[in-house]
């Protein structure tokens, strides 16, 4: 927003220092990143900007770390992991939320909030605590170190943010939709499907994208879940941090946080359209 012309001189001061507290702030947060993403074209086995970096010369830089990556068995077994576990506990994820979301939304449903709280807890309850709880249950019903036991894990991680972004969609839903098209003879099921849903859709995308995220980052958990056979990409981080320090690690996170952009990116554009569908912003 401008500074109007007739704002006084502490608030000219404000201004200013707000925006640049901001850029520090997303300076810090995004310095690491502009680290780790030039370092992952190291030409060297080095976790140091090497002296033909510093003086931008080409023999310094190299994509073997990448070849590394996309060829060495050791990774590319995790990643695959990784993209097996990860859309399947979106969908169970996102399913599950969805219909909570829902649910909840209706006046009539009793003690909403205690509901509510208890179904985002996940989010809330340290994940070192979660890790431990899904282990000791798991155990129980056999699905630990099982590929369903790391899925249905991921899934329980994932459902927060389908219920946050799918109910802050349905805020701004009109009820007299469902209600006009129940009263032209559609039952519950097909007004989901053809009503509620179309308006909505960008609430749950947005939340299959978090739940995504979550389930493709996530770490702790899967050391507890899983076992050699459900190792994903970042267990194979964590490992390689701990044993043995290799490059490839720089070329894995330079990845991930490439996937993590895209798939914010995409997020803002849903966000933008949800607005346009609910008349917040001019088409």
């Amino acid at each position: 927003m401008a500074l109007p012309i007739y704002a006084s001189t502490g608030q000219r001061l404000w201004h200013y220092a707000f925006r640049i507290i901001c850029g520090l702030i997303l300076f810090y947060l995004i310095a690491p990143l502009l680290v780790i993403i030039p370092l992952s074209f190291n030409a060297q086995d080095f976790f140091t900007f090497t002296p033909e970096m510093l003086r931008l010369d080409p023999a310094g830089y190299s994509l073997e770390h990448y070849r590394d990556f996309f060829t060495n068995p050791d990774w590319q077994g995790p990643l695959w992991n990784s993209l097996a576990i990860a859309p399947v506990a979106t969908l169970i994820a996102v399913a599950l939320g969805t219909l909570a979301a829902v649910g909840l939304s209706q006046a009539h449903v009793p003690f909403k909030g205690a509901i509510m709280a208890i179904l985002i807890s996940p989010m809330i309850v340290p994940l070192i605590i979660s890790a431990a709880g899904m282990y000791f249950f798991y155990s129980r019903i056999g699905l630990q170190g099982t590929y369903w036991g790391v899925v249905l894990a991921h899934a329980a991680l994932g459902i927060p943010f389908v219920i946050i972004t799918v109910t802050a969609t349905l805020v701004g839903f009109d009820k007299s939709l469902t209600r006009a098209a129940a009263s032209l003879g559609a039952g519950p099921a097909r007004t989901f499907r053809k009503v509620q849903m179309p308006l909505i859709l960008p609430g749950v995308v947005s939340g299959a994208l978090f739940a995504f995220i979550t389930s493709f980052d996530e770490v702790v958990v899967v050391l507890f879940m899983g076992a050699a056979g459900q190792k994903t990409l970042p267990w194979q981080m964590f490992i390689g941090l701990r044993e043995q320090i290799s490059p490839t690690i720089l070329a894995a996170a330079t990845v991930l946080i490439a996937l993590s952009v895209l798939l914010l990116g995409t997020l803002e554009l849903l966000r933008r359209r949800s607005e346009r569908l609910r008349g917040l912003t001019p088409v």
